[in-house]
């Protein structure tokens, strides 16, 4: 099934793959949507480089886009050896590990993808610390690329989470709870699960957890990423933390071994926004 196509891999080639080395916080990124008017060119799986690539003459250099045009001059014809020629490398990555049933883009101040992502923080961190988890909490910068409608590779998931993030759970007092969701609602809107917030100005009007309010003197449980603990995106999850857990489990592969098992299971990835934050 025809995707929507988010060309990526001129950027991670030239420009992200090297500052991968880099902290997360020197990071830059930047994303192009691109229609394939000129050329025709969509997302190659393993086994269609040249039917969505196109070919490149190895004698003359020149470049034959899928749409047929021919491309002598310029830089058009480098960009496309370039992009083929890293193909190869990338054949693994192009394996098809699961299916969407539509397009999901992560957006404030709730989305379906935003909370497929919240609700698995939510869920693959309780079954990883085997504690109950009230809350959860991660942030739309750690969502990098949108969820394809269709096929969707194991280049789609390791795209959207590129940062070893640790699934992390904290136990905090209904004070700092209701502190955090301050801020939330204050600062940046963030991806949620498990709770219920209608928001007015920056301004938390009212707010639930597990559909009760938040009980001052009682604990509840938060997962996370490690990213989020101490001042990440200008959160401080943590902060007055009773416990603190940061597991061994990167979201990412997480996430990849949670598609790959819907699939087994013949699931596709579907979910809905349920009106879990309301901006007035």
């Amino acid at each position: 099934m025809a995707k929507t196509i988010i060309m990526r891999k001129i950027l991670l080639v030239l420009t992200v793959l090297p500052l991968l080395l880099s902290c997360q916080h020197g990071m830059t990124w930047e994303k192009f949507s691109m229609d394939g008017h000129r050329t025709g060119v969509t997302a190659p799986t393993a086994d269609n480089v040249p039917e969505a690539l196109g070919v490149v003459d190895s004698l003359t250099g020149i470049y034959t886009a899928p749409n047929g045009k021919v491309f002598a001059d310029g830089a058009t014809p480098a960009v496309a050896s370039l992009l083929i020629g890293a193909q190869p490398a990338m054949a693994e990555v192009k394996e098809i590990i699961g299916y969407s049933t539509r397009f999901m883009k992560a957006r404030a101040p709730e989305s379906e993808l935003s909370n497929f992502v919240a609700d698995f923080v939510r869920s693959e961190t309780e079954k990883v610390v085997k504690r109950k988890v009230d809350f959860a909490v991660t942030n739309f910068g750690g969502i990098r690329v949108d969820m394809p409608e269709g096929d969707v590779t194991l280049d789609d998931i390791r795209s959207m989470f590129p940062f070893k993030n640790m699934l992390s759970y904290v136990e905090l007092q209904g004070t700092d709870l209701l502190r955090l969701l301050t801020d939330i609602a204050e600062r940046h809107l963030q991806c949620v699960s498990g709770v219920k917030m209608v928001i007015c100005d920056h301004k938390l009007e009212s707010v639930e957890v597990g559909g009760k309010p938040i009980d001052p003197k009682k604990y509840y449980g938060v997962a996370t990423v490690d990213f989020l603990l101490d001042g990440g995106d200008s959160l401080y999850v943590a902060r007055n933390a009773r416990k603190l857990i940061t597991t061994d489990v990167v979201i990412g592969k997480a996430m990849e071994d949670y598609v790959r098992k819907l699939t087994a299971e013949g699931k596709a990835i579907e979910y809905s926004t349920d009106g879990r934050v309301v901006v007035k």
